[in-house]
């Protein structure tokens, strides 16, 4: 059974399994009202006692361009980063295994998105980066999840260029765990062979013994870089000047402060 929730995201219910779809091709942009839509797909999942696996995926040729830069202007970012925070929230304390299924491009939110699910599986085709800093600012998520994932080294290369990378090099440093032509398939592939088999409840107790410490660490760090970010960041000149740039379809001028 598929269902929309608020025109932004799609659901397909399976037993023990549920395909979400980011549906707002082709930029799939995760705007306030796709947040809100993929928060309360997550907080329903955690009062669905049978379900174990949700397959974030997406309609149209890209995972996301990422989190709308028009809600990170000054009169509207401080309810933009609160929300989106709060969406990845959602997703820890549901208690259910997400993998992600991507194609095309996933950068910036998307890939933060994306990189919080226990597994990744891209198509060859998938681009995947962090570009925050070309628009003069950083990526609070991102910049504690893919330490975690990929090491310091990768994460501060990808967050300090602003580079996508293929999915063959996502696949090198870890970013990607598998790469499949249809990653959507692959990923309910996973789900059928390895989780499915298992009770829910045992999953969602395996789960919290692997990510507790882990998300209670990720949390607290998440409140201090968005503290950061509103009450620091967005006092320079040039991280209003970067978005503004990027809107109006301009080169930035940065004053470096």
């Amino acid at each position: 059974m598929s269902t929309t929730i608020d025109s932004a995201v799609k659901v397909e219910r399976r037993a023990g399994l549920w395909i979400v779809r980011l549906d707002r091709p082709k930029a799939n942009v995760i705007d306030a009202a796709m947040t809100e839509a993929l928060r309360r797909v997550f907080v329903e999942a955690r009062e669905t006692t049978d379900l174990k696996v949700v397959v974030l995926s997406h309609s149209g040729p890209h995972f996301s361009f990422g989190a709308s830069v028009q809600e990170h202007l000054p009169d509207t970012v401080a309810d933009m980063l609160r929300g989106f925070h709060g969406l990845f929230r959602a997703i820890a304390a549901s208690g259910v295994t997400v993998l992600a299924a991507v194609r095309g491009q996933c950068l910036g939110g998307g890939l933060e998105l994306a990189s919080f699910c226990q597994r990744v599986f891209a198509a060859s085709d998938a681009k995947l980066g962090q570009p925050e800093i070309v628009l003069g600012v950083f990526a609070p998520v991102a910049s504690l999840v893919l330490p975690e994932r990929i090491g310091r080294a990768a994460a501060e290369d990808l967050c300090l260029t602003g580079r996508s990378v293929s999915a063959d090099e996502a696949h090198r440093l870890g970013l990607v765990d598998e790469l499949a032509p249809d990653p959507e398939a692959a990923a309910i592939g996973y789900a059928n062979e390895h989780l499915l088999r298992h009770s829910a409840t045992s999953l969602a107790h395996a789960l919290e013994a692997l990510r507790s410490r882990y998300h209670e660490r990720f949390f607290a760090e998440l409140d201090r870089l968005e503290a950061h970010y509103l009450q620091e960041l967005m006092a320079t000149h040039d991280a209003s000047e970067g978005i503004r740039a990027f809107l109006e379809k301009r080169t930035p001028t940065w004053s470096n402060a």
